[in-house]
């Protein structure tokens, strides 16, 4: 996700090294560099000259305090002018209402029977929420079965109704069930196309005024750039909505969509997918995208996925396993287990400032720690509990009960004797801080 975008601003940026300040003459070759990535990112063409007139505009003259150079310098105007740019402040989905109606619009094959059954998921396991998804798709082949394997997946309940073609006697009836049965939010996958037509829009403007939802939600795919803004304004003339949902940012996708989609229908990006998975959802938070666009990494994002996998329990078990050196491959596969919860491993990578130019070109693969896994189930309960065991006759058993090598074994009990001789030091550490912060009080 914006790779190429990234390494041009940063190649751009780096016009401006060994200057004293920034200049006319000076940011004009920058701000060209800019406005081309801008454009090869598929940002439409009157948002990247406003962006970078705006950049010039703020610029030019401007004093470098000595710990910045002007490159740092522009780095942090161009940075501020994205926030600005993606929304500046993040907004939360609107969930008033009781029952709250959330209505799902876009075209067929942008993700949005998808994104309908990944919300549901986020809002009962963030928010406690009990939703009721809504089949109003009619037309689509196994679109109704589609959205019944999703609500299965994450057990929430679907409403259909296959005895009617009318979705807005569905929707209606399914509104009047969800009072009945105490779910709390109503979230409505409509019908898509392959084209925005008159018979589509007209139908999703009636089903809008049968149950006048609290919010409406424009799902686009990402990966469609330009055609994604023109999309979003047809769709917001008819149905002013309240915000839009980006898919498939995990793509191969420019960016453009992103940067441009807030400027032209003037509407939040309530939230990204990135994946297939249920979990795989996030809010958007301009200032986080523009920190990643920048090659700034997120780590505020990252300690936030990480702390929805943090169980405190668990942690104090492993503290105290750590103390007393018992740290063994069944609390190594549990750790491993808790990362994979986390999220797409490469992506979770490029949260890490610098980190995502390092890993531009490696792939890393959702199942990278399949061999891991695979070595440490071929061990015997005995040996999970105490790697000293596993002599030279084990490994060649494990290797071949797991369908690696010897070697591959060997590497990993050296990575596993590693990682338990740092995490004794880090537990070491924070105990030895813990006792002299108490001492100080007690001296106290």
């Amino acid at each position: 996700m914006f790779e190429n975008l990234t390494d041009k601003l940063e190649r751009s940026f780096k016009l401006l090294k060994g200057q004293g300040k920034i200049t006319e003459i000076n940011v004009a070759e920058t701000l060209k560099e800019v406005r081309r990535a801008l454009l090869d990112a598929d940002v439409n063409f009157k948002i990247a000259k406003d962006f970078t007139t705006r950049i010039k505009d703020k610029a030019i003259g401007e004093q470098v305090i000595t710990s910045l150079n002007p490159g740092q310098l522009m780095v942090k105007i161009v940075h501020d002018e994205l926030v600005e740019l993606m929304g500046g402040q993040a907004v939360d989905v609107n969930l008033k209402g009781s029952p709250a109606i959330i209505l799902m619009s876009g075209l067929q094959g942008s993700g949005k029977t998808t994104f309908t059954g990944k919300l549901a998921n986020r809002l009962k396991t963030k928010q406690g929420k009990n939703p009721l998804l809504v089949a109003c798709d009619v037309y689509r082949p196994a679109a109704i079965e589609q959205l019944r394997i999703l609500g299965s997946a994450i057990q929430v309940n679907v409403y259909s109704d296959e005895t009617t073609k009318d979705p807005v006697k569905i929707a209606k009836d399914a509104v009047r069930e969800a009072k009945l049965k105490g779910n709390d939010v109503v979230i409505i996958d409509t019908a898509g196309r392959l084209a925005i037509d008159e018979m589509m829009m007209k139908e999703i403007e009636a089903i809008k005024n049968a149950v006048n939802p609290n919010e409406i939600l424009f799902v686009v795919d990402s990966m469609t750039g330009q055609d994604a803004v023109n999309t979003a304004k047809e769709f917001n003339d008819r149905l002013n909505f309240d915000g839009v949902v980006l898919t498939k940012l995990d793509g191969d996708t420019r960016g453009g969509a992103a940067l441009s989609i807030r400027s032209v229908v003037n509407k939040p990006i309530k939230f990204v997918g990135m994946g297939e998975k249920m979990d795989a959802i996030d809010a958007f938070y301009p200032s986080r995208m523009a920190d990643r666009i920048l090659g700034m990494g997120d780590i505020v994002s990252l300690v936030e996925k990480a702390q929805e996998q943090y169980d405190e329990e668990e942690a104090r078990k492993l503290q105290k396993k750590l103390a007393k050196d018992q740290f063994n491959f069944d609390d190594f596969l549990k750790q491993i287990q808790q990362i994979k919860k986390m999220g797409n491993l490469k992506d979770l990578a490029g949260m890490i400032p610098g980190m995502g130019k390092v890993l531009k070109d490696v792939d890393i693969e959702d199942d990278a720690f399949k061999h891991v896994e695979a070595i440490i189930y071929s061990m015997t309960k005995e040996e999970r509990a105490d790697a000293a065991l596993i002599d030279g006759s084990r490994r060649k058993r494990i290797a071949n009960g797991s369908g690696t090598s010897v070697q591959e074994v060997n590497r990993l009990l050296k990575q596993f004797a590693d990682t338990r001789k740092m995490m004794k030091m880090v537990s070491s550490g924070a105990n030895m801080k813990k006792m002299m912060t108490q001492g100080k009080g007690q001296r106290r």
